[in-house]
This record gives structure tokens, C-alpha cells and sequence, in this order.
């Protein structure tokens, strides 16, 4: 039966709403004082009935509620027979516990989504020198394993035969595939994009880095889920003063009336719905500027955050390569760049893309006598030329003449953090093409607006090499940039951190965000990151858009001081409610009731202030 009032507890309230609606109709405008009591009352038993329950539970494992000194307000409200203010605080409680359910739900599925992730067969090597599909279970260390073009790697391991390209952006965060060749290291749940490699076990199961990843999740989501809302803390002392207040005046006046009009007066209505309202503006103003805020926890977490940690790819950068420079030395550039891109259109090489993307529509070649020169690029004839497309090694080999500006070309893109694609037509150096994965738009100027909202510390952690990172961190003015780094890498940093008494927020967008999105104070997931990394995550920036963050933190500032001062409203209207009764003759419950009715409208008109916030910085 409890669970049932409890499911349905919603329903209570809005019928409880409708008939106080119903009740104050019929005294204001249909004059009928008997339907106006019915109604109260009734309103009054329904919102009562899930609130003494929760009341009960909280008795039986000794914690005095604001749950608890509701119910004894409307019993008292009931004795004094005062039906309207019964029945309205009862709405107010119920309909501030809705609120709070639906703002604080922070139900996950992130354990999930990482466990779907995981691969769970396998092709293994049998005595008789077949591969058989096995389960992931009945591998061990030094199988050999084979992975097909579009597989999951299913352990981590060392390749022993083979070539391709493995996507490892579940483990690393980088959107360009890496190459594989003779002895190079694979981590499970990559996924190799094209070519087939023979594998052998290294490490297995639980132990490899996609298992370390789902670990550490585990452990960062069970402690955060002990963390409490400031205002169960402070009803901890609150409620009991008010119940000791109103019983020391009855012992002393013998006044029974008195007593429950100090019970009534002290109901927290304002209380309870204050730090609601506060919250439901902030997440509506939140939603409408594309910044998804998970809770209250988030919003007082969030507004104290001193040191932001950024994840590189996707976060930082757009995630995907993209031709920064193109330098020509030569003429006819036309059958060139009409070369360069027929070749690319049969190549698997990340870059590729980037490169047909730059150059757009060209005529058609047929491509012949293609050849792939391992760590250099492509030789290719096309229509009687000699075509080579590939880094400087290539040129090289090719005899192809590389002047002091063409090096000193290379050299200064290199530095500026790009990947380098030359192309020759017969012996002659044509094309260099700079690629790179680009600053997101603006983001140095969004990244100041963090310093000026009080932000000390700007650190960024990526998988790619130090020099890309330290070209990055240095056009950003950040803090401090680590790169190299694996997902168990940056969790243990962000450890390091909050060890250090700092305020961490993580902002990421990979699967192998999700660790430290989970340790960090506060995870910040792009919109376009994966679903694991958004459940894990506390705040999310819709549509990536990274020029919100500072609103964010701007709105949560300013959405903990409205919850603050909603507090400070609340309880100091109480306050003096309780004072005017005891001290005063002039203090009546008409009067009582006006201005306990009129907190609760300036919280409400205070918290929606919220909705209008701009960040002015």
C-alpha cells in the first residue's frame, strides 16, 4: 500500500491542487462556505497521507524530518480546524518534492553503456592452426587472436602479423586512426577500420585498459552518490528547534492553540519550496542557452569550481582533421590537385578525408601501378605521371629536391602543431598541405571569461603528443598541458588535484572521458560525445557549443546565491513569525498566515529572476 501512495504521489498533489482551486472558487465567487471546507479538508487528507508516511519512515530510523513537522502542523492545523493553511502547505510540500525529483534525478546508465561497449568474442587460434569464435571469457594471455576489418580488439595485446588502421578513440579520445604494423600495442574495444591483424594476448578481461575504464566509473559514480543536499542538513537542526519551541510553550502557557499556531507559523512552506524554485530556473535558464545542469548538487558543486581540466580532442579542438595551409611550388596546380585527390579517394589514411574535403570537385583519373611505401605514402601513375603523395621521407626516397624554404616551409608547420602531405608530379615538388585538427572558434576568448568568473587554474590533458599539446596550450594561454596520456592517466591527475583541495571540473566527450567525468567535482560532457560520457557527466554543453561554459558557471554562481538568500528569506520570515507570537500582542494567525503566505510569493518571484540571467562577462 505505501508503495502504491507513493507511486502515485504526483496524482495526490495535483488533485490536492485542484481542489484548493475548487475551494477557493466556492468561497470567493459562489459564496458556498461548506463546499469551500469539504474541499480543503479533503485537499488536506490527500496531501497528507504520502507526507505522514514519509514522516514514519524518517521516526523509525531516528531522523526527525521536515517530513515530520509537516505532519504535525496539519494535525494541529486540523485541531485548530484552519483546513485552508492545512491543505495549502501540504500542496506546497508535495508540489517542492516534485520539483526536486525531477531537477535531482540523476539516475545513470553509464555502467551500461561502457559494459554494451565491450567486446564479447573473439577469433582465437586452436591447436590445429584455426581460428574459432570464442567467448571473450576463454581467452587468456598468449593466445593469438585474429581482428577483422570493422572489429572490436578484444584484449590488449601486441600485433604479430599484419597492417591497419585502429580507431582508438575509446581509449585515447583521437579522432585519427592510428596505423598498426609489426610489434605495435592494440587496447580492447578499439575498433580497426580497415586491414586484418593477428594478435596475441597481453592482458585480458577486467585487466585491460577498457576494463580498467568501466573500474573506475564504478568507483567514481558509488562515491559521488553519497553526497547531501544542504538543505536535509540544515532540516536536521531546524525541525527539531521548531518542535522544541512549540512543545517549551505549551509546557509554560498550557495554551494548546498557541503551541499549534507556532507549529503551523513554523512550517517551512518558503523553505521547502524555495531552493526548488531557485533550481528549476537555473536549469530553465540553463536549457534555454544550451547547458543541460544535472541537479542542485551540480549547481553548488559547480559554482565553486577553481581549476578547469580540458580533454583536447572534440572539447578544445572539433574533432575532426582538417587542411589548415596549403603552400604550392609549382604551376599547372590544376592536374595536381586533380591527381592528389584521386589518389586519396582510394587511400584509407585519416587524412585522407581532410585532403578530398579541401579540394572539392575534380576531373576523374584512373589510378594505376599504385603502390604504398610503408611509413611514407603512396607512388601511383596517373595518366602517364608519376605521382607521389606523402611526408618528407617519401620525397626523399623519390629524389624529389627539397629547397631551404621548402624545409623551412615544414619545419614551421610541424611546430604550428600540423601533419605534413607533400605531393610530386614527375620528379617535381607541386603541393604541401598542413593538416590539423582546429581550435574550436573563439575558445581563447571563452576560456578568459572563466578567468574573470574566478577560475585560477586552465589545465588540458590529451593522448596525442606533447608537441601538438604544447602548440594547442600555448595559442590558449592555458595553465598547464600534459599529453601521452591514457584515460587512466587523466583520472589519476584529476585525483591529484581534488587531493590538492582544489575544486576539479573535467571537460570531455570520449568513452574514455567517462573516468574522470565521474572522479572530477564536476563532469562536463559536449553534446556530441558519446552517450557514455554524457550520462556521466553532471553538466552538458548541447550541440558541443563551448562559448556556454562560461554562462554556466556564471549561472550556477548566481543560482547558489539565490539559494542562499531563498534560505535566508525563508528562514528569517519564520524567525520572526515565531518572535512576533511569543514577544508581541499584535501578531495573530490571520496576520501570521498573510505574511508566511508572502514568503513563500517573494522566493518564488526571487528564484525566477534566474530566468532572466545573462552572463554580462
Amino acid at each position: 500500500m505505501q508503495a502504491k501512495i507513493f507511486r502515485n504521489k504526483n496524482k495526490l498533489m495535483l488533485t490536492s491542487g485542484i481542489l484548493i482551486v475548487i475551494g477557493f472558487m466556492s468561497h470567493f465567487i459562489f459564496k458556498n462556505d461548506q463546499i469551500f471546507e469539504i474541499s480543503f479538508i479533503i485537499a488536506s487528507i490527500l496531501g497528507t497521507i504520502p507526507i505522514a508516511l514519509q514522516a514514519y519512515q524518517a521516526l523509525r530510523v531516528k531522523v526527525v524530518s521536515i517530513d515530520v513537522l509537516v505532519t504535525i502542523a496539519v494535525v494541529g492545523a486540523f485541531i485548530i480546524k484552519n483546513y485552508e493553511e492545512s491543505a495549502i502547505v501540504t500542496f506546497l510540500f508535495l508540489f517542492g518534492a516534485y520539483l526536486e525529483q525531477r531537477t535531482l534525478n540523476k539516475t545513470r546508465s553509464a555502467i551500461k553503456e561502457l559494459t554494451d561497449m565491450a567486446p564479447e568474442s573473439a577469433l582465437m587460434k586452436m591447436d590445429n592452426g584455426e581460428f574459432e569464435e570464442v567467448d571473450i571469457f576463454d581467452v587468456d594471455i598468449g593466445d593469438t587472436l585474429m581482428v577483422m576489418t570493422g572489429s572490436k580488439v578484444p584484449v590488449d595485446g601486441t600485433v604479430i602479423s599484419g597492417e591497419g588502421y585502429i580507431n582508438e578513440a575509446s581509449i585515447t579520445g583521437e579522432a585519427m586512426a592510428v596505423e598498426k604494423v609489426l610489434d605495435s600495442k592494440v587496447f580492447a574495444g578499439t575498433i580497426l577500420e580497415n586491414g586484418t591483424l593477428q594478435v596475441v594476448a597481453d592482458r585480458v578481461g577486467e585487466d585491460t585498459t577498457f576494463g580498467k575504464i568501466i573500474e573506475l566509473v564504478e568507483e567514481a559514480q558509488d562515491a559521488k552518490s553519497e553526497a547531501e543536499r544542504f538543505i536535509d542538513r540544515f532540516s536536521k537542526y531546524y525541525t527539531p528547534t521548531v518542535l522544541l519551541i512549540a512543545f517549551i510553550v505549551y509546557l509554560v502557557s498550557k495554551d494548546i492553540e498557541l503551541a499549534i499556531t507556532i507549529l503551523v507559523l513554523g512550517c517551512p512552506g518558503a523553505l521547502v519550496i524555495g531552493v526548488p524554485v531557485s533550481n528549476v530556473a537555473g536549469l530553465g535558464n540553463g536549457a534555454r542557452h544550451g547547458v543541460l545542469l544535472k541537479g542542485s548538487e551540480v549547481i553548488h558543486d559547480f559554482s565553486r569550481t577553481d581549476t578547469f581540466v580540458f580533454d583536447k580532442t572534440g572539447t578544445l579542438t572539433i574533432g575532426n582533421p582538417e587542411v589548415s595551409e596549403t603552400i604550392y611550388y609549382s604551376d599547372r596546380l590544376d592536374d595536381a590537385l586533380a591527381y592528389l585527390s584521386n589518389i586519396e579517394k582510394e587511400s584509407n589514411h585519416p587524412l585522407a578525408k581532410a585532403i578530398i574535403t579541401e579540394i572539392g570537385e575534380v576531373k576523374t583519373y584512373t589510378v594505376d601501378q599504385t603502390e604504398v611505401i610503408k611509413g611514407g605514402g603512396i607512388v601511383a601513375t596517373i595518366d602517364g605521371n608519376r605521382i607521389a603523395v606523402g611526408n618528407i621521407v617519401l620525397m626523399r626516397q623519390e629524389s624529389i629536391e627539397l629547397s631551404p624554404q621548402v624545409l623551412d616551409d615544414a619545419k614551421r608547420l610541424e611546430q604550428e602543431g600540423n601533419s605534413l602531405v607533400l605531393t610530386s608530379v614527375n620528379g617535381e615538388l607541386k603541393i604541401m598541405m598542413g593538416i590539423k585538427d582546429q581550435i574550436r572558434k573563439g575558445v581563447k576568448e571563452h576560456l578568459q571569461a572563466l578567468k574573470d568568473l574566478g577560475v585560477k587554474h586552465l589545465i588540458m590533458l590529451s593522448g596525442d603528443n606533447q608537441g601538438t599539446v604544447d602548440v594547442v596550450s600555448k595559442g590558449l594561454g592555458l595553465t598547464e598541458a600534459h599529453g601521452n596520456m591514457l584515460p587512466e592517466d587523466k583520472a589519476e591527475y584529476v585525483k591529484k588535484l581534488k587531493a590538492q583541495g582544489r575544486i576539479v571540473a573535467f571537460v570531455g566527450d570520449g568513452v574514455n572521458d567517462s573516468p574522470s567525468l565521474a572522479l572530477a567535482d564536476i563532469g562536463i560532457a559536449m553534446g556530441s560525445g558519446t552517450d557514455v560520457a554524457i550520462e556521466t557527466s553532471d553538466v552538458v554543453l548541447m550541440n558541443s557549443d563551448i562559448s556556454r561554459l562560461p554562462h554556466a558557471l556564471g549561472l550556477t554562481k548566481a543560482t547558489a546565491r539565490n539559494m542562499l538568500q531563498n534560505i535566508l528569506i525563508a528562514v528569517g520570515v519564520v524567525v520572526f513569525l515565531l518572535a512576533s507570537v511569543l514577544f508581541s500582542d499584535w501578531m495573530n494567525m490571520s496576520i501570521g498566515m498573510l505574511l508566511h503566505e508572502g514568503s513563500i510569493l517573494v522566493v518564488i518571484f526571487n528564484g525566477m529572476r534566474l530566468l532572466r540571467y545573462e552572463n554580462k562577462k
